[in-house]
């Protein structure tokens, strides 16, 4: 996929996900990734800016399988802003596909 087009929907990624359940940094990476090829190095970023913009809250959650877990929650401002941007999203690519599909009728 086009490095341009996923860098501009990670964020959207990340607060769909996080805001149907709670999760891990890599368990987060492993849910994008399912969806778009990322790595760790791109994802984490992404949370620190959220926290810091108060989208996410976190909590430390013991681990059964080693060190203790940072988990993310969406914050009600990151729910505002998740509609926001998917709200955005859907008029963008909607706006792309409509271009896309007209094109190929000339």
């Amino acid at each position: 996929m086009n490095t341009q087009f996923k860098k501009g929907v990670l964020e959207l990624l990340v607060l769909v996900i996080v805001e149907k359940q709670d999760r891990y940094g890599y368990e987060l990476v492993e849910a994008v990734s399912n969806i778009v090829d990322v790595n760790e190095g791109t994802i984490y970023p992404i949370l620190k800016r959220l926290t810091n913009e108060g989208y996410f809250e976190t909590y430390l959650e013991e681990s059964k399988e080693g060190p203790v877990r940072k988990y993310y929650h969406i914050t009600v401002g990151g729910k505002e802003h998740e509609k926001k941007l998917l709200k955005e999203w859907l008029t963008f690519s909607n706006s792309v596909n409509d271009f896309i599909k007209r094109s190929e009728e000339k």
